[in-house]
């Protein structure tokens, strides 16, 4: 994900971002968030998508706090950005933006967090890091709140010392939110993962890419390829991460590595096939579970149905089931096209389809919640 973005990718995530789904930001959050006794807060990469759905997330989940910095590259300081009825300066991200800091929140790339991260560790703020710098480190917590909150037991603000924790990947989130519930009760064994992944995983940028592509193309016109080296608009292709030496892309390895670091089960088999397709926003994901215990169709869906962050669209009848469209600016992830996996003997395999909103549940929701749970 993108961190910083210009004024012109910035206005154009806002415009196809709000919808009349999302909560106005009553006058009423305001003093309901700022509260003397909420902890410091530091938003690393606030013009970003991620950074900016930082800020939605807060507001709406009334997040307290006594402070907060906005934080960003060189480019951005000084801009004005009003949040909650006040207006503050972007600052410059510098060694010295994290001193009586509690909690930072960091959604600016890996590299960014590599060097500010341990730095802000050493200041005593506890951060909760959206990029993949530090997930397969041993020492560091991987934590979807819903799935493996002990992860982070006995983490609290105030605890007289800093600490990492880390955010897992969207895709790995999205799937691992239908996955646990029926793993903890059948215990999963192997997991076949296709993803459907939009635009917005890449950044605003490519988002405003795919809208002019998109016209472009009906124009009759070639596409603008500046983000993805091939026509995006009515086309579909593999993930655009690096591709490996065995064939997988790094988007492929993180769901692998993630899960079995998230479930502490390195035995679990995991494959995926990660696609990027023409979706403004909000991730889709086919799931294969094979199961070490029978679990049928009917007792999954209830399961599912109980699920803390789990919405279940199974209306076989009028062949309604979970859309990106459904799930974009929501904070639940959908899940349906509950059924037994005929290739399977007996009740061992289940197939599910799962979408989930890649900005708010798949990155700066997940971050709140973890950050909700150091209170």
């Amino acid at each position: 994900m993108a961190a910083f973005t210009s004024n012109k990718t910035h206005h154009f995530l806002t415009r196809k971002l709000t919808t009349p789904t999302r909560r106005p930001l009553k006058s009423t959050r305001v003093r309901m968030s700022l509260q003397e006794s909420g902890p410091s807060l530091a938003v690393v990469g606030v013009s970003g998508a991620v950074g900016q759905e930082f800020l939605s997330v807060i507001s709406d989940r009334d997040f307290p706090y006594r402070s907060i910095k906005m934080l960003a590259s060189k480019r951005s300081a000084g801009k004005p950005l009003t949040f909650q009825g006040r207006t503050y300066t972007i600052e410059e991200l510098t060694e010295d933006s994290f001193d009586g800091v509690d909690i930072a929140l960091f959604s600016a790339g890996g590299s960014i967090s590599k060097t500010f991260g341990p730095v802000a560790v050493g200041k005593g703020a506890i951060v909760v890091d959206n990029s993949s710098a530090f997930r397969m480190e041993e020492a560091v917590p991987l934590v979807i709140p819903e799935v493996n909150p002990e992860a982070i037991r006995g983490f609290k603000v105030g605890m007289g010392k800093g600490a990492l924790i880390a955010n897992p990947n969207c895709s790995t989130i999205i799937c691992l939110m239908a996955a646990t519930p029926l793993h903890r009760r059948a215990k999963v064994t192997r997991m076949v993962v296709s993803t459907y992944q939009a635009a917005s995983g890449a950044g605003a940028a490519a988002m405003e890419e795919l809208e002019l592509q998109t016209r472009e193309v009906l124009e009759g016109k070639p596409p603008t390829c500046n983000i993805f080296n091939q026509q995006y608009a009515f086309n579909l292709f593999s993930h655009n991460a690096p591709v490996l030496s065995n064939g997988y892309n790094e988007e492929e390895i993180k769901l692998v590595k993630e899960t079995r670091k998230i479930w502490n089960d390195m035995n679990v088999r995991v494959t995926a096939t990660c696609i990027r397709v023409p979706v403004m926003r909000a991730h889709a994901e086919s799931v294969n579970l094979q199961f070490e215990k029978p679990l049928d169709e009917e007792t999954a869906r209830d399961i599912l149905k109980n699920a803390p962050g789990v919405v279940v669209i199974d209306d076989r009848a009028s062949n309604h089931f979970p859309t990106p469209l459904e799930v974009s600016n929501k904070d639940d992830v959908a899940v349906g096209r509950i059924r037994r996996d005929l290739s399977q003997n007996g009740d061992h395999g289940l197939d599910i389809f799962v979408c989930g909103d890649q900005i708010r549940k798949g990155a700066a929701l997940n971050a709140i919640q973890i950050a909700e749970m150091l209170l």
